[in-house]
């Protein structure tokens, strides 16, 4: 309790608490406009806090994550063009609703199912976080290898076109995170005679060209692009009568997203297109799912805000990455000098607590700002990308170069940004080489520790029970996909053997 004490106290400087409003609105106005996401937001932020204390810094990212979150669905019901990809399903009933009439109507929903999962996973992650962390402080280096092994498993399903093109663009991340000079043998490695490659590729210079720089180059694509843009003049809030109706869809949702953020890689949009589904399946009225249903609004939208908190368990309490944006939070704790993981709760859990502070006034201000700003807010999407895009470019250059004082970063945001617009352009998702990169060092640093433990013999550390429970659910996670597509096409030939007969 005293920690919890501490770390509220924390938040209380007025500085602190003006930070992480400013993170509320900067999330939400870049959830509003199409083609930015809390990722490219916070990756661009990462360098202009680097002056700061790491409690304000972290703070105003984390608040950051979370507005951006509930965002997105600003666009996805206004426009029809979702504003993070989470909100690609509140965009199936959300946008039919506002054309019909009732765009507050669909916000006041969005914004409500928003905060009750965004608070609910966080009433988990003060009692989750601190209990991950006691089991996995007795975790050796074996432990932590096959579970960073798994999370990299994981990264099959967290988006792109395909289950093999994120294990190719995770496999990538960690081959970039072997540059440099190996800590256990001190080997070079990948430098090609680079002096500035013997430390490694810099994390922030790759995070901003991936997201920020290689979404410009995307959304350039898209400049003649036109949408149909419905105006709110205010948001309206649902009433008692209709939040009882609702209130299972919100509870079973918030309960869905809080789950599927706390495993390792899952993220936001898994959990909202799961909460999107399990809606329609448990919902009474299924025929009026995409033509505006208030349970296709609340189901998305308290799933994906709920992953949101639940995604930062495993980063704070394992240092392994619940989703793209925890990715990247993870890399500021790493700059600030953080080793997040067990010894950051047991160590510092007030800092920890700040964050879940951060997090709680992120929804409580993102709530007020719903309310109030729902006309502020359709006005923002009518920003041309002409305008926006050039801006993203002037600080992606200012924040990469700002780090290290090093044009080298420049030009290494400059190549992350062309490659992250070839993966886009074929399918491959920046999210997963990200983790990869991260994990990576992580995959190496605990298999070369337990070779020494072991005198290199591998089968070794087959010991521990806990590395065997690890490495089964890996080979479930990478044969999950495999199993899903047998499923579809015994479907796909069940519906033709019914329609020959």
């Amino acid at each position: 309790m005293e920690a919890i004490t501490q770390g509220l106290y924390l938040l209380v400087d007025p500085l602190n608490l003006a930070l992480i409003l400013g993170g509320v609105f900067i999330g939400v106005l870049v959830g509003a406009l199409p083609g930015l996401s809390s990722p490219v937001a916070i990756a661009l932020l990462i360098p202009f806090t680097i002056t700061l204390d790491p409690v304000p810094a972290i703070s105003m990212m984390a608040a950051l994550y979370c507005a951006g979150t509930f965002g997105g669905s600003i666009t996805a019901i206004l426009i029809n063009a979702p504003g993070a990809p989470p909100a690609a399903a509140t965009a199936l009933d959300g946008y039919p609703m506002a054309k019909r009439g009732e765009p507050g109507r669909a916000l006041g929903l969005a914004t409500v199912a928003s905060v009750t999962g965004g608070v609910f996973s966080l009433i988990i992650f003060i009692f989750a976080a601190p209990l991950l962390a006691q089991v996995a402080l007795e975790f050796r280096p074996q432990e932590y290898f096959a579970l960073a092994v798994f999370a990299l498993s994981m990264l099959a399903s967290i988006s792109g076109l395909s289950s093999l093109r994120n294990l190719i663009s995770g496999a990538v991340g960690v081959l970039l995170g072997t540059i440099g000079v190996h800590l256990t043998t001190g080997v070079e490695r990948f430098t090609f005679g680079i002096p500035e490659l013997s430390e490694g590729i810099s994390f922030v210079p790759v995070l901003i060209g991936l997201f920020a720089l290689g979404e410009m180059l995307a959304q350039s694509q898209t400049l003649d692009k036109t949408f149909e843009r419905i105006k709110a003049t205010a948001t309206k809030l649902p009433s008692l009568k209709e939040l009882n109706e609702l209130k299972y869809t919100i509870l079973r949702s918030s309960g869905l997203g809080t789950f599927i953020g706390i495993l390792p890689a899952e993220g936001s949009t898994v959990a909202a297109i799961m909460g999107y589904n399990e809606a329609k399946r448990w919902s009474k009225k299924k025929d009026e799912f995409g033509k505006g249903s208030p349970e296709g609004i609340v189901g998305p939208e308290a799933a994906n805000n709920a992953a949101a908190g639940g995604a930062m368990v495993p980063t704070l309490a394992l240092g392994i990455p619940g989703s793209g944006s925890t990715a990247l939070i993870l890399a500021a704790l790493i700059m600030h000098g953080f080793r997040p993981g067990p010894y950051l709760i047991n160590e510092t859990p007030e800092f920890v607590y700040a964050i879940f502070g951060a997090m709680l006034i992120a929804n409580i201000a993102f709530l007020l700002i719903g309310l109030v700003g729902a006309r502020f807010f359709s006005l923002v999407t009518f920003v041309p990308n002409r305008l926006l895009w050039p801006a993203v470019f002037t600080f992606s250059m200012i924040g990469s170069y700002s780090i290290a004082g090093s044009l080298f970063d420049v030009s290494v945001m400059l190549i992350a940004g062309i490659v992250g617009f070839f993966m886009n352009r074929h399918g491959f998702a920046a999210a997963p080489l990200v983790m990869g990169l991260i994990l990576g060092k992580l995959v190496e640093e605990t298999f070369s520790q337990s070779m020494i433990i072991y005198d290199n013999n591998f089968f070794g550390i087959m010991e521990s029970p806990v590395v065997l429970v690890f490495f089964a659910l890996t080979i479930i996670s990478l044969s999950s996909p495999l199993w899903g597509l047998l499923r579809k096409r015994r479907a796909t030939k069940k519906e033709k053997e019914e329609k020959q007969a």
